[in-house]
């Protein structure tokens, strides 16, 4: 039970089991510089691959095509992610290992690998076949797995659960796609310029309109399984090893058997590529869709089972549990913020927000015994994050509670895991506004909490 889980107490000294002496190479800005140098180079080599297959004027074209569906991706992922927004640099991380390590990587094996093929039983057309559905989908989907693999075990804080798996999958597949369609553009363009194709009935529209329009979500699609491979790998406890091995393996397996089917729909027939799209892709996407925002709608619901522990103890108001649970509320409470005490409060609250719903992330995975052995080093973390932001953030969030919660009764009751309080309903919090807010008049049910701080000696 959440009660059952014991409050951090006084931090006495700094935090064990600090490096005192570390190497050059574990300190952390050769780390990035070592990252950052390399995904550069391999952006510089994959742009020049690709102007040179498409020539400077293709590439220019199919980046601008190219482009078209990026945002909307990114901005769906970001979206289901907004429950426990995870860092934008592993995002930017995840997007640029899509579009130059990962492309870089299926460019030179793809290739390498066909000509072998090729080569060895004198069949370029069948080599071709080959490696579109048996190499690329290996080659293809293990270099984007990476990306979803290091943020796992490197931003292991950042990586809780399936939505971090998709969002992490899902973004690195935007970059690879984004890269790929650009030489497929670019090329498009090319024989167009050759053979003097215009208007709807040349190869690039066709390429846009398959590429582009029907399936922007392909690769996506595909690497999500192994994102959610990872995600429920995340929520297995130490001693269950095995499932963090098999369950990302098995999703990988999963997205390259996905991607060679899909890769392989040409040859099932005139109409194969389009029975594929219609009886697997679509409902698969479907299916995924479901799945995540089910899953979002579970995070939502965590949050408020969790929370109310803190707010027993005085660490948070009886409400905020409930506006935290709530994405409308969240969005009230960011901008009540901003109109009554500027962009910096507005702010402060979503950071407010992020780190209460990492807390009852930790505590829902320490109740299970899922959570690892700094679990009271990150509470306690976590805890004094919120209590910094809490003049900026609590008005904020009990006006939200307010306008989204339904009636209370005149005497609520208030209960978390077997502790009840009772509380009154002619309750004030803020009488005298705080950080520009006016008077805050307390909802029903709710009443002030002391300036309560465990930490104080």
């Amino acid at each position: 039970m959440a009660t059952d889980l014991p409050y951090p107490t006084h931090p006495t000294g700094p935090a064990g089991g600090a490096l005192r002496h570390a190497h050059w190479w574990q300190r952390k800005w050769v780390r990035y510089g070592a990252l950052i140098t390399l995904l550069a180079l391999s952006g510089l080599v994959i742009l020049a691959l690709v102007r040179e297959e498409t020539g400077t004027e293709g590439f220019l074209v199919g980046l601008g095509l190219a482009v078209l569906p990026v945002p909307l991706l990114i901005a769906a992922f970001r979206w289901l992610d907004r429950v426990e927004p995870g860092p934008w640099r592993n995002l930017l991380f995840s997007f640029a290992w899509g579009a130059c390590a990962a492309a870089l990587i299926a460019i030179v094996a793809n290739s390498f690998a066909t000509r072998w093929i090729a080569t060895a039983t004198a069949d370029p057309s069948g080599a071709d076949t080959l490696g579109a559905t048996v190499i690329a989908p290996v080659v293809e989907e293990s270099a984007k797995a990476a990306a979803v693999l290091l943020v796992f075990l490197f931003r292991r804080r950042d990586f809780t659960g399936i939505v971090d798996g998709v969002v992490i999958a899902g973004v690195t597949a935007t970059g690879f796609a984004f890269t790929e369609n650009i030489l497929y553009l670019g090329t498009a363009f090319g024989t167009d310029q050759l053979t003097g194709g215009s208007g709807i009935a040349s190869v690039t529209a066709a390429t846009f309109f398959v590429r582009i329009i029907m399936s922007p979500f392909a690769h996506p699609l595909f690497t999500v399984l192994t994102g959610i491979g990872f995600g429920i790998a995340a929520l297995s406890g130490d001693r269950q090893r095995w499932r963090r091995v098999l369950l990302p393996l098995a999703g990988l397996l999963l997205a390259m058997g996905m991607h060679a089917m899909w890769n392989g729909s040409a040859t099932f027939g005139p109409y194969g590529f389009f029975a594929v799209y219609a009886a697997i892709m679509v409902p698969a996407f479907g299916l995924l869709t479901w799945m995540v925002v089910w899953t979002r709608q579970r995070e939502l619901r965590t949050v408020r089972e969790e929370l109310p522990a803190y707010a027993v103890a005085g660490w948070l108001t009886p409400g905020e549990p409930f506006a935290l649970a709530s994405m409308r509320a969240r969005r009230l409470a960011r901008q009540y913020a901003r109109r009554h005490a500027g962009k910096r409060a507005a702010r402060e609250v979503a950071q407010y927000e992020a780190y209460a719903t990492s807390l009852a992330f930790l505590r829902h995975r320490g109740r299970r015994g899922r959570a690892g052995a700094d679990f009271v080093v990150r509470e306690r973390e976590l805890l004094q994050e919120l209590w910094r932001r809490r003049e900026i953030a609590r008005p904020a969030l009990d006006h939200a509670a307010r306008v989204t919660a339904p009636p209370w009764p005149a005497h609520g009751t208030y209960g978390v895991h077997g502790v009840h309080g009772t509380y009154g309903a002619h309750g004030t919090y803020g009488a005298h506004g705080t950080h520009g807010y006016p008077a805050q008049p307390a909802y029903p049910g709710a009443v002030p909490y002391p300036a309560y701080n465990p930490y104080r000696s």
